[in-house]
Parts: structure tokens; C-alpha cells; sequence
């Protein structure tokens, strides 16, 4: 039977390959019990690989998942590992760029693997659920054909690179961000430099000030376009903000540098992520982001400690070869431009053009976005929206911060047909952008963190306003409601005007879900301000509680004032005391009803809580990196069961140049990946300086690596590749017992 792995070897780019047979390979030896637990977790965090809730298999709107056979004793504990049940797999979408064919593949993926949906998340990723880690090699495999990567879609890492969905096509952008977007994505994955975080690193990049689309105030690194006249030229660059994040404790980002060259943009994101990496928290991971960092040293000396690492970065010609490509990233546009026509218009054309289409700075055409309620797109949806994107658009597809499609370049004379098509697939809903358009992340759904199900409540609530849409009046229409699941904000509740985070209060012998209200979040001008707690109120009384907000805020609002503004005039006081009705706690008795969950008929309990996948634990660069090594030890063993002896030598000798690297990083990051330097550093720094020596062994294990790297072998059989296999291994071995020794953890 031909795998996936022989039927796309020409398809999948080199490296990529790599790390998805290294990733295989610690799969195997976490099996066989040979790789610790916490560094395979966060092995495949990095390829975004999540354990997930697990709750029989029923998703809290009703959607059934695939047959999970189980014993009634295993649905009630859960599962221990993820070899037990299924997980999530997180796919990156760098800037939210997608093809029609990339479109078809997450499709398949989700068809075949998962439960047939692929959820949109915040931070323009795709999300499978349901997906059991044996396959998630397979699947990865596919994706790289298509030139789409899992790595470092989770764990201690730079995540998903967001920016505006309308970057190359909106009126008020400084200039087009996506190239740039692109080529940090490309530079930063698998960069030494960032692989040694305490936590997650988020970066975003947004082409104005006044929209909402990149929302770099709230990024670990944000980067808003700017031009400015140097010697008589227009060039572009970029204000930095660093520090900011949301979580349970949201910062705004602060400005680092008012203005950052094209030219100084990939060196200078290298030195933020190096002083990151070796000032930033690595034991308590609730204080190792990066807003943190700057919070405690203040944003003058974080600025000088930049500078000067700035200073110490290697030249690279990766930090200048895509400039001049930029100008090449324009998406050529599938037909022609051409007006609206005049001819009949379909029903319901009107009332989601004015909401749904926008007319781009390039005459005759329009951006569509699709409303997809809940971040859902279900694998037949996807399969019809890639013909309809190949028909219209070409491979103009982005995904959105807010959950959606967006699709560009649409011709505007082609704008009813594609309307009836997407009324056809389910995707002509109006109303994107409104306050039907709510962000949910899944909460009780899926997520082992989750404390009330945020979307049961997006879910309820997208249904009561689409009923009432047309008589709300635009000042509520356009109000912005945001829906977490617990207080961790990856539904980004803070920069809500109206926010909800899950929790939970006790009515006499019973739990009740609650939502801890959030108001005066401010979405535009890049998540501009923060909202405020207010206090928490029953999950099933929060329709009531917008209803009573909104109606209120049209009641008392000043003429076009806004709702954060209404907010702060209002004052605490009076709002804690418009909430107070809705706070009173029945007794099960009185209120059964109240007891269970938005979606879910049982009653409610938080016991199934458990430990978030988020960030991972804080694992050791040398454990990272030796965990390479061993993969790669592996690989060799494989081969010369294969009679690949040459395989068998290739990788065995690799994997004692990337044993002998993770030892030479703890000491000296910037080594690089050139064998000859990692050999004279690793003999310079522990041989020479006898730090590798054991009592038994005396250097003997290194001079393994020094001898196969001083020449190949004159004759390659099954009798040598054995041998330096076993030189391997015993090598690997004595580089752990060093680092142990050096960082007195156990004394030789």
C-alpha cells in the first residue's frame, strides 16, 4: 500500500519533510517510552498538536462527531493521553492567505480526519477537531504539499502571524502589509533565535491606524505601516509596539521605535525575540510573556537592552532578499473589473451588500466577506466555496481576525451571481461586521480550560438578534460582542464593546454557569482600550442583560456618541447597580433551567477542568534540541532496518552534530547550522575544556563525532552502519550526562 509520505515526496518541500519524519519519529519513541513526556508534549505543541476536551463526542450545538468507542468508565475520567482519544490539530494560515486548492485540502483534512469542520480562529488559523494523533503525521503531509505548515502553530513559540484581511485593497491602509507578514513567517519559523521562549510570542501587523484589522496594540510585537521622506525618497517602514496581550491580565503594547526601516524590520523583531529569550520568565509561565518583560523593566530599558542586542545580531541575507520581491505580492485578480450592470437583483442583495461587500480602492472590484457563525465552515462548504473562489476570485481568499471569509478581487458585475451561489452553500448570510457577528472561542466545546460554553451562548445569542436585527437601531447594529469561555480572552473579550468571559458561581449544593460581564472595550484604532469588569451574571440571563444594555445606551446616549464613551459616563457604580437584578441566584428547585449550560441539557459541573495546552510547559532549549538528535538516531535505525546503510551513516552523523549543537547552544546561541563550526565549537568549549569528560569515559565518546566528521567511511555495510549507530547513541548519552553535570544536576 503506497503512504501518503511515498505519494507526496515531490510535492513536500525538503525541510518540511524533515520536521515532519523528525515529529514521526518522536511519535515512535514517546510509544516505546524512550522520550520524556513534557519534551514530546512540547514537541508536538510545536507542530500544533493539542490534547482537547473530551465529552463523549458531542459538540454543545448539536453537531455529532465521528463513532469514539470508548467504555462508559473511560467517558466519564477522560482520557490520559492523546493516544486515547482524539485531539485538535491547529493548521497556520500565515496572514490568513488562502488558495482555492489549499481550501480543498483543509477540506479533505477536515472530511477525513476530523468531524468535518474547520474552525476559523482569532488569529487566522484553521482548526481540526477530533483528529487522532496517528494521523496527524498523514495529515501534515498533505498540508506541505500545499505549502502549509503545523509548526510552531502552538507551544513556546512565534504563533500565527496575523494582518488585515484587506491589506492590498483598502482605502486607508499606508501600504499593502501581507509581503512583509509573509516574509517574517518565513524568516522566524525555526529560527534559533526564537525557540528558547518561557511562552507564546504573538505578532501582528496592520496597514492603518483607525481600523481594527491587525490589532497590533495588543500583540507581543506589533507593526503599523508608516512612510516617511529620508533624503528626498518615501520609504517605508513600520511603528513597533511591543508588550501587549490580553489574557488575564491585559497590557497595551507599548512604542518601542516611532519609526523602523523596511531594511531594520527582520533584525530588529531577531533582537527583540533574543532578549526575550534571555531575560523573559521561564518558571512561572502566568508571568513569562513578554508584557510582562517590558512591565517590569519599563519600556526605556527594555528600548536600550534592543539596541544593544541589535548590535550583536549575525548579518543575514534573509533580513533584506524580500524587499525587492514585494512589489510581486499582488494577487491578479480572476477577471476583469466591471460595474454593476443594472440588471434585476436578487432578494436580500440589498440588505447584505451593505454589509457584507467592500468597494476596494481598486475601481470596479469589491471584497465579500462570508459571515460564518461561530468560526464554522463545514468540510462540504469548503469544498463548494473553492470552486466558487476559482470561478470568481482565483486564489484571492483570506481569513479574517473575526472568524470570517473574506473574498477579494471580486468583480462587482459578478456580485449577485456570487451571491446566489453563496446563498446556495449556505454563506449568504448579511450582517457581517454587526453585532450578529460575534467572535467566540470554543470554550466547553473542546477546550480543557473552558468554564461555560461560549459558544452555546454566541449560538443563542446570533439567533434572538438576527430575529431583531432590523429594528435595532445603527448604534447597536454596529456594537462589537465578543465571547470567551473562561478569562484566558482568546475570544477577546477585552476589546469588546460588550465582552463575556466564563465562570462560575454556587446556588446551595449546585454550580451555575456564569459570565463575567465586560464593558467599554474599544475595537477600533487597533483594540485602542481595554473594557472593565463588571461584575457576573447567570449564563441564561446574559440575553437579557444586552437586551437591557443596548436598550438603555439608545435611551440616554448623547447624539453620536459612541458606547465606550456612554460607558465611562455611566460610571461603575450605576452599572453594577443595572445588573443588579440580574445577578439573584435561584434554588435548583426554583430554577432548574438555570442550572445547565446554553446548548448543553445536563446539568452543570466544572469537575471536568482540566490542565490548558495553550503554552505547554516551560521546556529547556538543550532538551528541545537533544530531542532532535534522538529523532534523528531513530531515523538511522529505521534505515538500516530498510538496509539503507548509507541512510543509516548520513543520519547517524547527523544526529551527533545536532547532539553536539544542543550542547554548544547552552553556551553559545549563534552557531548556526554549519557542521565544521558546530565541531570546532563543541571541541573548543567541552573537550578541550574537558567538560564533556566522565570519569569513565574520558573524552572517548566525543572523538565518535570527531572521527566520522574528519573523514566518511571508505566502505559502508550493515557491520558499520551497526557500529556508528551504537557510537550514536553512547555519544547522545554522554552529551546528557554533561549538561546534567554543568547545570549541577547530578554530579559523575
Amino acid at each position: 500500500m503506497t503512504t501518503w509520505k511515498e505519494l507526496l515526496d515531490d510535492k513536500i518541500p525538503a525541510e518540511m519533510g524533515k520536521l515532519i519524519d523528525t515529529y514521526e519519529a518522536q511519535m515512535e519513541l514517546r510509544k516505546q517510552g524512550k522520550l520524556d513526556e513534557k519534551v514530546f508534549a512540547e514537541s508536538r505543541l510545536r507542530k500544533g498538536v493539542y490534547g482537547q476536551r473530551y465529552d463523549n463526542g458531542q459538540r454543545h450545538d448539536g453537531v455529532r462527531t465521528r463513532e469514539l468507542h470508548y467504555s462508559s468508565d473511560e467517558v466519564v475520567k477522560g482520557p490520559d493521553t492523546l493516544w486515547d482519544a482524539p485531539g485538535m490539530q491547529r493548521i497556520k494560515i500565515p496572514y490568513g492567505g488562502l488558495t482555492a486548492e489549499q481550501l480543498e485540502v483543509l477540506s479533505e483534512l477536515a472530511d477525513e480526519y476530523s468531524d468535518g469542520i474547520l474552525h476559523i480562529t482569532t488569529r487566522q488559523d484553521i482548526q481540526l477537531h477530533y483528529v487522532h494523533i496517528d494521523d496527524t503525521p498523514d495529515l501534515m503531509r498533505r498540508l506541505a504539499a500545499v505549502s502549509i505548515t503545523t509548526q510552531e502553530a502552538c507551544g513556546n513559540s512565534v504563533r500565527n502571524i496575523t494582518a488585515c484581511a484587506l491589506a492590498g485593497v483598502c482605502h486607508d491602509e499606508v501600504f499593502d502589509v501581507s509581503p512583509y507578514a509573509d516574509a517574517m513567517t518565513q524568516f522566524l519559523l525555526g529560527h534559533d533565535d526564537v525557540q528558547d521562549f518561557g511562552r507564546k510570542f504573538k505578532v501582528a501587523f496592520s496597514g492603518c491606524a483607525g481600523h481594527a484589522c491587525g490589532l497590533v496594540k495588543m500583540h507581543d510585537l506589533g507593526l503599523l505601516a508608516q512612510t516617511r521622506e529620508l533624503d528626498g525618497e518615501a520609504v517605508r517602514g513600520f511603528t513597533v509596539f511591543v508588550g501587549g496581550g490580553l489574557g488575564t491580565v491585559p497590557h497595551q503594547a507599548k512604542v518601542l521605535a516611532e519609526f523602523c526601516t523596511e531594511e531594520q524590520l527582520l533584525p530588529l523583531t531577531q533582537a527583540i525575540a533574543r532578549v526575550f529569550a534571555r531575560l523573559g520568565e521561564k518558571k512561572n509561565r502566568n508571568r513569562a510573556r513578554l508584557k510582562f518583560l517590558v512591565a517590569k523593566l519599563g519600556i526605556d530599558e527594555f528600548r536600550g537592552l534592543v539596541e544593544e542586542e541589535l548590535k550583536t545580531v549575525p548579518p543575514d541575507p534573509r533580513h533584506t532578499d524580500y524587499i525587492p520581491k514585494v512589489s510581486d505580492f499582488v494577487n491578479a485578480p480572476a477577471k476583469a473589473g466591471m460595474a454593476l450592470n443594472g440588471a434585476p437583483l436578487p432578494d436580500g442583495f440589498a440588505e447584505w451588500y451593505a454589509t457584507n461587500v467592500y468597494k476596494q480602492v481598486q475601481g470596479g472590484y469589491s471584497t465579500i466577506t462570508l459571515n460564518t457563525p461561530l468560526g464554522d465552515l463545514t468540510s462540504e462548504q469548503g469544498f463548494k466555496l473553492a470552486d466558487i473562489a476559482r470561478e470568481y476570485v482565483g486564489d484571492n481568499i483570506r481569513l479574517s481576525v473575526e472568524q470570517n471569509v473574506v473574498l477579494r478581487w471580486v468583480a462587482d458585475a459578478d456580485l449577485p451571481a456570487i451571491y446566489r451561489d453563496l446563498l446556495a452553500i449556505g454563506l449568504g448570510d448579511a450582517n457581517a461586521g454587526t453585532i450578529v457577528d460575534i467572535t467566540t472561542c470554543p470554550g466547553t466545546d473542546t477546550c480543557k480550560l473552558g468554564i461555560a460554553s461560549s459558544r452555546g451562548l454566541t449560538a443563542e445569542l446570533r439567533a434572538r438578534l438576527i430575529e431583531r436585527i432590523n429594528l435595532l437601531p445603527d448604534a447597536v447594529r454596529d456594537l462589537k460582542i465578543k465571547v470567551s469561555g473562561c478569562f484566558n480572552s482568546c475570544g477577546q473579550h477585552h476589546v469588546a464593546d460588550i465582552g463575556f468571559f466564563g465562570n462560575s458561581r454556587r446556588s446551595g449544593n449546585h454550580k451555575m454557569p456564569h459570565f463575567q460581564v465586560v464593558l467599554g472595550g474599544q475595537w477600533h484604532e487597533n483594540a485602542g482600550s481595554y473594557g472593565l469588569a463588571v461584575g457576573a451574571v447567570p449564563a441564561k440571563r446574559v440575553p437579557d442583560v444586552i437586551e437591557a444594555l443596548t436598550e438603555r445606551y439608545v435611551a440616554e446616549r448623547a447624539e453620536d456618541e459612541n458606547f465606550q464613551t456612554w460607558i465611562k459616563e455611566l460610571g461603575r457604580k450605576e452599572i453594577k447597580a443595572m445588573l443588579q437584578p440580574f445577578t439573584k441566584l435561584p434554588s435548583f428547585e426554583e430554577k432548574p433551567d438555570m442550572f445547565s449550560d446554553w446548548g448543553d441539557s445536563r446539568v452543570y459541573t466544572i469537575d471536568d477542568i482540566g490542565v490548558g495546552e495553550c503554552a505547554g510547559e516551560v521546556v529547556s532549549l538543550f532538551s528541545m534540541e537533544i530531542s532532535r538528535a534522538e529523532s534523528t538516531h531513530f531515523e538511522a535505525l529505521l534505515a538500516l532496518d530498510e538496509g539503507d546503510y548509507a541512510l543509516a551513516d548520513e543520519n547517524a552523523y547527523k544526529a551527533m552534530v545536532q547532539a553536539a549543537r544542543a550542547l554548544v547552544r547552552t553556551k553559545h546561541l549563534d552557531v548556526g547550522d554549519d557542521y565544521n563550526n558546530i565541531v570546532d565549537e563543541f571541541r573548543t568549549r567541552f573537550y578541550d575544556t574537558e567538560l564533556i569528560y566522565d570519569r569513565f569515559a574520558k573524552g572517548k565518546f566525543a572523538r565518535y563525532l570527531f572521527n566520522r566528521h574528519k573523514e566518511s567511511p571508505a566502505r559502508i555495510n550493515e557491520d558499520y552502519a551497526h557500529q556508528i549507530i551504537d557510537e550514536t547513541q553512547l555519544f547522545i548519552e554522554n552529551v546528557h550526562t554533561a549538561e546534567q553535570r554543568i547545570n549541577g544536576v547530578i554530579v559523575s
